[in-house]
């Protein structure tokens, strides 16, 4: 009897820990991981979008920072109703980022974790790629820059991400190199791709093909990947045309959203070859 009990009183309580770890925020949620990893998160005071950033405890000085963007989050809510909260809900990025031992930042995008008065449901839909969104990134890594001194970025993307570093790569000078993961390279080909509708007032990295070209990027598609399939990795690399330094891998029994840790722990050491 006191066996069932205890099995009674076990159940209820992993039941209990199920449901409050279910009503956690995204922040909280991230918070919580960022304790466990020795890491810190933190608002940056940007206008009109405050950005969250998360570092190490352990002060960063380091010449080259990488700096992890995160994907487009849970943009929509249903597929005709967009997410009030495009905060993600996996915490996929921010895992990598922690478990990197390279110098590292996780810097999340417009009104994700954090809101603003600014913050309108086209910052995360139509306008995801965006000049709005896309400036508050650049204030963001000009105020990293200040704060840790590091000389240049290496930026890692994720889906939407590699489009914003892309972007970014394009219009900065301090851009080392690009890697992207499972990237939405080429927002405009991906829309056509899958049939929904023409992201307005987004960018697309392809317009500035002659200055990508110029930077040394690595991208890292998984086979399984349907949200964004390898042909849009192979439309960005026959856009691009010829370029200084370039490697594109395919990943087996990789998705969109698995297998993603134990690939990038292998590659997230390796040089690209092409910059050695």
């Amino acid at each position: 009897m006191a066996s069932r009990v205890r099995s009674a009183a076990l159940l209820v309580g992993v039941a209990l820990t199920v449901a409050l770890s279910g009503c956690q925020s995204p922040l909280q949620r991230l918070d919580e991981l960022a304790g466990e990893q020795g890491q810190r998160v933190q608002t940056l005071d940007l206008k009109p979008f405050p950005l969250l950033l998360s570092a190490p405890n352990n002060a960063v000085s380091a010449s080259r920072i990488r700096v992890y963007l995160e994907g487009d989050g849970q943009a929509w809510a249903t597929p005709s109703q967009p997410s009030l909260d495009p905060s993600p809900r996996d915490l996929l990025v921010a895992r990598l980022a922690f478990a990197d031992p390279t110098p590292s930042l996780y810097l999340a995008r417009p009104c994700q974790f954090v809101r603003s008065d600014a913050c309108e449901t086209a910052l995360w839909t139509n306008r995801r790629f965006g000049n709005e969104v896309l400036a508050s990134l650049d204030g963001a890594l000009d105020l990293i820059k200040t704060r840790y001194g590091n000389r240049d970025f290496e930026l890692v993307g994720y889906s939407g991400g590699a489009a914003l570093a892309l972007l970014l790569a394009a219009r900065r000078d301090d851009v080392a190199s690009v890697q992207t993961l499972a990237g939405n390279l080429s927002p405009r080909y991906w829309v056509q791709l899958q049939q929904l509708s023409p992201l307005d007032g987004s960018l697309e990295p392809l317009d500035y093909r002659q200055r990508l070209a110029l930077i040394a990027q690595r991208h890292l598609v998984g086979d399984e990947d349907r949200v964004v399939p390898a042909d849009v990795l192979g439309h960005y690399l026959d856009g691009l045309g010829e370029a200084r330094c370039m490697e594109a891998v395919s990943l087996p029994h990789v998705s969109h959203r698995d297998g993603w840790e134990a690939a990038w722990a292998q590659w997230r050491q390796q040089p690209l070859k092409c910059a050695e």
